[in-house]
Protein backbone atom coordinates (compact mmCIF):
# COMPACT_ATOMS: atom_id res chain seq x y z
CA UNK A 1 0.00 0.00 0.00
CA UNK A 2 1.42 3.24 -1.11
CA UNK A 3 1.44 5.46 1.92
CA UNK A 4 0.91 9.40 0.89
CA UNK A 5 1.50 12.45 2.06
CA UNK A 6 -0.52 15.23 1.30
CA UNK A 7 0.63 18.75 1.86
CA UNK A 8 -1.74 22.09 1.05
CA UNK A 9 -4.63 18.94 1.99
CA UNK A 10 -7.25 22.13 2.90
CA UNK A 11 -6.48 24.22 -0.27
CA UNK A 12 -8.14 24.50 -3.63
CA UNK A 13 -6.87 21.31 -5.37
CA UNK A 14 -5.80 19.72 -2.46
CA UNK A 15 -8.98 18.90 -0.78
CA UNK A 16 -9.97 17.24 -3.92
CA UNK A 17 -7.43 15.06 -4.70
CA UNK A 18 -8.13 13.27 -0.80
CA UNK A 19 -11.08 11.72 -1.40
CA UNK A 20 -9.52 10.27 -5.11
CA UNK A 21 -6.37 9.02 -3.45
CA UNK A 22 -8.26 7.07 -0.58
CA UNK A 23 -10.25 5.73 -3.79
CA UNK A 24 -7.25 3.96 -4.81
CA UNK A 25 -6.69 2.00 -1.42
CA UNK A 26 -3.56 4.85 -0.40
CA UNK A 27 -3.09 5.64 3.00
CA UNK A 28 -3.50 8.80 3.02
CA UNK A 29 -1.92 11.39 5.15
CA UNK A 30 -3.16 15.43 5.05
CA UNK A 31 -0.81 18.32 6.52
CA UNK A 32 -3.46 21.00 7.36
CA UNK A 33 -4.27 23.96 9.54
CA UNK A 34 -7.59 21.77 10.61
CA UNK A 35 -9.14 18.41 10.47
CA UNK A 36 -10.10 16.88 6.67
CA UNK A 37 -12.34 13.71 5.32
CA UNK A 38 -10.67 10.64 3.69
CA UNK A 39 -7.09 10.99 4.98
CA UNK A 40 -5.21 10.91 8.82
CA UNK A 41 -4.98 14.36 10.05
CA UNK A 42 -1.54 16.14 10.85
CA UNK A 43 -1.43 19.81 12.05
CA UNK A 44 2.33 20.90 11.10
CA UNK A 45 4.29 24.13 10.26
CA UNK A 46 5.82 23.25 7.29
CA UNK A 47 8.50 26.46 7.57
CA UNK A 48 9.81 24.98 10.68
CA UNK A 49 12.34 22.12 9.67
CA UNK A 50 11.80 20.16 13.21
CA UNK A 51 8.61 20.40 12.59
CA UNK A 52 8.48 19.01 9.29
CA UNK A 53 11.47 16.05 10.25
CA UNK A 54 9.15 15.12 13.23
CA UNK A 55 6.18 14.83 11.05
CA UNK A 56 8.11 12.81 8.28
CA UNK A 57 9.55 10.52 11.14
CA UNK A 58 6.36 9.62 12.61
CA UNK A 59 4.25 8.83 8.77
CA UNK A 60 6.93 7.59 6.82
CA UNK A 61 5.52 8.32 3.82
CA UNK A 62 6.20 6.43 0.44
CA UNK A 63 4.89 9.51 -1.85
CA UNK A 64 4.46 13.24 -1.39
CA UNK A 65 2.38 15.12 -2.97
CA UNK A 66 3.26 18.67 -2.27
CA UNK A 67 0.70 21.58 -2.92
CA UNK A 68 0.98 24.16 0.19
CA UNK A 69 2.52 27.53 -0.50
CA UNK A 70 1.47 30.81 -0.41
CA UNK A 71 -1.84 31.28 -2.35
CA UNK A 72 -3.80 33.98 -1.44
CA UNK A 73 -4.98 35.85 -4.46
CA UNK A 74 -3.44 39.47 -5.11
CA UNK A 75 -0.47 39.16 -2.87
CA UNK A 76 1.33 35.35 -3.66
CA UNK A 77 2.62 36.91 -7.39
CA UNK A 78 5.12 39.52 -5.13
CA UNK A 79 5.26 38.06 -1.85
CA UNK A 80 8.83 37.46 0.23
CA UNK A 81 6.82 34.02 1.48
CA UNK A 82 7.62 32.93 -1.79
CA UNK A 83 11.54 32.51 -0.72
CA UNK A 84 10.55 30.87 2.78
CA UNK A 85 8.14 28.30 0.85
CA UNK A 86 10.64 27.79 -1.79
CA UNK A 87 13.12 26.84 1.56
CA UNK A 88 10.53 24.90 3.17
CA UNK A 89 9.93 22.84 0.03
CA UNK A 90 13.57 22.04 -0.80
CA UNK A 91 13.98 20.51 3.41
CA UNK A 92 10.68 18.72 3.07
CA UNK A 93 11.72 17.00 -0.44
CA UNK A 94 15.42 16.02 0.65
CA UNK A 95 14.65 14.96 4.11
CA UNK A 96 11.36 12.74 1.84
CA UNK A 97 14.16 11.20 -0.34
CA UNK A 98 16.67 11.19 2.93
CA UNK A 99 14.26 8.82 3.94
CA UNK A 100 13.09 6.59 1.87
CA UNK A 101 10.49 8.46 0.48
CA UNK A 102 9.96 6.76 -3.35
CA UNK A 103 8.28 9.86 -5.25
CA UNK A 104 7.48 13.06 -5.32
CA UNK A 105 5.03 15.07 -7.25
CA UNK A 106 5.91 18.85 -7.11
CA UNK A 107 3.24 21.28 -8.12
CA UNK A 108 4.51 24.28 -10.50
CA UNK A 109 2.68 27.42 -12.56
CA UNK A 110 2.59 28.22 -15.91
CA UNK A 111 4.16 31.40 -14.42
CA UNK A 112 7.32 29.50 -14.75
CA UNK A 113 7.05 30.27 -18.39
CA UNK A 114 8.44 32.98 -20.61
CA UNK A 115 5.86 35.08 -22.85
CA UNK A 116 5.26 32.72 -25.80
CA UNK A 117 2.51 33.47 -28.39
CA UNK A 118 2.74 29.72 -29.06
CA UNK A 119 0.81 27.24 -26.76
CA UNK A 120 3.72 26.41 -23.72
CA UNK A 121 5.36 23.38 -24.56
CA UNK A 122 7.29 21.41 -21.41
CA UNK A 123 10.39 21.01 -24.02
CA UNK A 124 10.60 23.65 -26.26
CA UNK A 125 8.94 27.04 -24.59
CA UNK A 126 12.08 28.63 -22.44
CA UNK A 127 11.65 29.06 -18.88
CA UNK A 128 11.91 32.68 -18.24
CA UNK A 129 9.62 33.75 -14.55
CA UNK A 130 8.76 37.36 -14.01
CA UNK A 131 7.24 36.80 -10.94
CA UNK A 132 9.01 36.09 -7.29
CA UNK A 133 6.02 33.58 -7.39
CA UNK A 134 7.33 31.63 -11.02
CA UNK A 135 11.10 32.26 -9.80
CA UNK A 136 10.52 29.73 -6.78
CA UNK A 137 8.96 27.88 -8.46
CA UNK A 138 10.79 27.29 -11.17
CA UNK A 139 14.35 26.71 -8.31
CA UNK A 140 11.72 24.31 -6.36
CA UNK A 141 11.50 22.70 -9.81
CA UNK A 142 15.79 22.61 -10.06
CA UNK A 143 16.14 21.64 -6.69
CA UNK A 144 13.68 18.45 -7.46
CA UNK A 145 15.72 17.77 -10.47
CA UNK A 146 18.60 17.43 -8.39
CA UNK A 147 17.84 15.84 -5.36
CA UNK A 148 15.20 13.40 -7.61
CA UNK A 149 18.28 12.04 -9.77
CA UNK A 150 17.93 8.54 -9.72
CA UNK A 151 14.93 8.85 -7.83
CA UNK A 152 11.19 8.97 -9.26
CA UNK A 153 9.71 12.76 -9.28
CA UNK A 154 6.93 14.49 -12.05
CA UNK A 155 6.26 18.13 -11.45
CA UNK A 156 2.44 19.18 -12.53
CA UNK A 157 2.98 22.82 -14.30
CA UNK A 158 -0.26 23.78 -13.33
CA UNK A 159 -2.71 26.55 -15.33
CA UNK A 160 -5.16 28.61 -14.42
CA UNK A 161 -7.70 26.34 -12.11
CA UNK A 162 -11.01 27.33 -11.31
CA UNK A 163 -14.14 25.93 -10.13
CA UNK A 164 -16.80 26.15 -6.87
CA UNK A 165 -14.70 27.62 -3.48
CA UNK A 166 -12.70 29.39 -5.62
CA UNK A 167 -11.17 32.16 -3.22
CA UNK A 168 -12.26 36.09 -3.28
CA UNK A 169 -9.73 38.17 -5.48
CA UNK A 170 -9.86 35.92 -8.49
CA UNK A 171 -11.56 36.84 -11.55
CA UNK A 172 -14.28 34.05 -11.79
CA UNK A 173 -15.53 34.33 -8.74
CA UNK A 174 -15.36 37.79 -8.19
CA UNK A 175 -17.07 38.52 -11.75
CA UNK A 176 -20.09 36.14 -10.95
CA UNK A 177 -20.39 37.75 -7.43
CA UNK A 178 -20.55 41.04 -8.88
CA UNK A 179 -22.87 40.26 -11.35
CA UNK A 180 -25.29 38.54 -9.08
CA UNK A 181 -24.89 41.33 -6.59
CA UNK A 182 -25.89 43.77 -9.50
CA UNK A 183 -22.87 46.21 -8.43
CA UNK A 184 -20.00 47.39 -11.40
CA UNK A 185 -17.38 44.74 -11.87
CA UNK A 186 -14.14 47.00 -12.66
CA UNK A 187 -11.82 44.85 -14.90
CA UNK A 188 -8.72 45.44 -17.00
CA UNK A 189 -8.65 45.31 -20.43
CA UNK A 190 -10.00 41.89 -20.60
CA UNK A 191 -8.33 41.10 -23.79
CA UNK A 192 -5.91 38.79 -22.07
CA UNK A 193 -6.43 35.00 -23.23
CA UNK A 194 -5.46 32.57 -20.25
CA UNK A 195 -5.72 28.36 -20.17
CA UNK A 196 -8.68 27.75 -18.24
CA UNK A 197 -9.02 24.43 -16.25
CA UNK A 198 -11.59 23.09 -14.09
CA UNK A 199 -10.46 22.64 -10.14
CA UNK A 200 -11.55 18.53 -10.16
CA UNK A 201 -9.91 17.80 -13.21
CA UNK A 202 -6.82 19.50 -12.07
CA UNK A 203 -6.91 17.05 -8.68
CA UNK A 204 -7.44 13.61 -11.21
CA UNK A 205 -4.25 14.64 -13.23
CA UNK A 206 -2.12 15.31 -10.18
CA UNK A 207 -3.36 11.94 -8.08
CA UNK A 208 -2.72 9.92 -11.61
CA UNK A 209 0.67 11.42 -11.97
CA UNK A 210 1.55 10.98 -8.90
CA UNK A 211 0.19 6.94 -9.14
CA UNK A 212 1.99 6.67 -12.60
CA UNK A 213 5.82 6.45 -13.37
CA UNK A 214 6.07 9.56 -15.73
CA UNK A 215 8.71 11.25 -15.13
CA UNK A 216 9.61 15.16 -15.81
CA UNK A 217 7.58 17.88 -16.33
CA UNK A 218 3.94 18.14 -17.71
CA UNK A 219 1.14 20.51 -18.14
CA UNK A 220 -1.86 20.54 -16.66
CA UNK A 221 -4.42 22.69 -18.02
CA UNK A 222 -7.22 22.20 -21.04
CA UNK A 223 -4.86 23.11 -24.17
CA UNK A 224 -7.64 25.98 -24.74
CA UNK A 225 -7.42 29.71 -24.57
CA UNK A 226 -10.00 31.93 -23.48
CA UNK A 227 -9.68 35.63 -23.25
CA UNK A 228 -11.50 37.53 -20.18
CA UNK A 229 -13.85 38.98 -22.33
CA UNK A 230 -15.20 35.66 -23.80
CA UNK A 231 -15.49 34.49 -20.16
CA UNK A 232 -17.35 37.68 -19.02
CA UNK A 233 -19.93 37.30 -21.88
CA UNK A 234 -20.46 33.85 -20.58
CA UNK A 235 -21.32 34.95 -17.74
CA UNK A 236 -23.44 37.40 -18.56
CA UNK A 237 -25.47 34.95 -20.87
CA UNK A 238 -25.92 33.38 -17.36
CA UNK A 239 -26.62 36.23 -15.66
CA UNK A 240 -27.36 39.34 -17.54
CA UNK A 241 -26.37 42.84 -16.35
CA UNK A 242 -23.62 43.45 -19.53
CA UNK A 243 -23.53 47.08 -18.35
CA UNK A 244 -21.73 46.04 -15.05
CA UNK A 245 -18.76 44.58 -16.28
CA UNK A 246 -16.56 47.87 -16.82
CA UNK A 247 -13.18 46.61 -19.19
CA UNK A 248 -10.61 49.22 -18.60
CA UNK A 249 -11.54 50.24 -15.38
CA UNK A 250 -8.43 48.76 -13.62
CA UNK A 251 -4.39 48.78 -15.44
CA UNK A 252 -3.07 45.50 -16.10
CA UNK A 253 -0.26 44.29 -13.94
CA UNK A 254 3.45 44.88 -14.99
CA UNK A 255 3.58 40.85 -14.89
CA UNK A 256 0.35 40.28 -17.29
CA UNK A 257 1.22 38.21 -20.32
CA UNK A 258 -1.20 38.73 -23.56
CA UNK A 259 -1.33 34.98 -23.57
CA UNK A 260 -0.67 31.89 -21.53
CA UNK A 261 -1.83 28.58 -22.97
CA UNK A 262 -0.84 24.95 -22.37
CA UNK A 263 0.42 22.53 -25.09
CA UNK A 264 -1.39 19.31 -23.22
CA UNK A 265 -0.25 16.77 -25.79
CA UNK A 266 2.71 15.21 -23.46
CA UNK A 267 0.06 14.62 -20.67
CA UNK A 268 -2.48 13.31 -22.97
CA UNK A 269 0.22 11.28 -24.35
CA UNK A 270 1.61 9.72 -21.62
CA UNK A 271 -0.97 9.62 -19.22
CA UNK A 272 -4.38 9.59 -21.07
CA UNK A 273 -5.16 12.57 -19.31
CA UNK A 274 -7.51 15.34 -20.57
CA UNK A 275 -10.03 17.27 -18.72
CA UNK A 276 -14.02 16.81 -18.32
CA UNK A 277 -15.23 19.82 -17.93
CA UNK A 278 -15.29 22.23 -20.65
CA UNK A 279 -15.55 26.29 -19.91
CA UNK A 280 -18.71 26.36 -20.27
CA UNK A 281 -19.87 23.74 -17.98
CA UNK A 282 -17.44 24.81 -15.13
CA UNK A 283 -18.49 28.27 -14.91
CA UNK A 284 -22.65 27.06 -14.82
CA UNK A 285 -21.17 24.95 -12.23
CA UNK A 286 -19.75 27.97 -10.46
CA UNK A 287 -22.47 30.13 -10.76
CA UNK A 288 -24.66 27.38 -9.15
CA UNK A 289 -22.52 27.17 -5.99
CA UNK A 290 -22.38 31.45 -6.11
CA UNK A 291 -25.82 31.12 -6.19
CA UNK A 292 -26.16 28.63 -3.32
CA UNK A 293 -24.00 30.92 -0.49
CA UNK A 294 -26.48 33.85 -1.26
Amino acid sequence: MKRVLVTGARGFIGRRCLPLLASRGHEVHAVSSGAVPSAAWHRCDLLDPGQCDALLRRVRPTHLLHLAWITKPGVFWHSPANADWLAAGIHLMRQFYGRGGERVLGIGTCAEYADSELPCDEARTPVGPVTPYGRAKAALLESLRGLGTNRSWAWARIFFPYGPGDPPGRFIPDLIDSLLARRPFDCTHGNQVRDFVFVDDVAEACVALLDSSCEGVYNVGSGTGTSLRELAAAAVAELGHAELIRFGARPSPAHDPARLVANVDRIRRDLHWSPRIGISEGLRRCISARKDRT
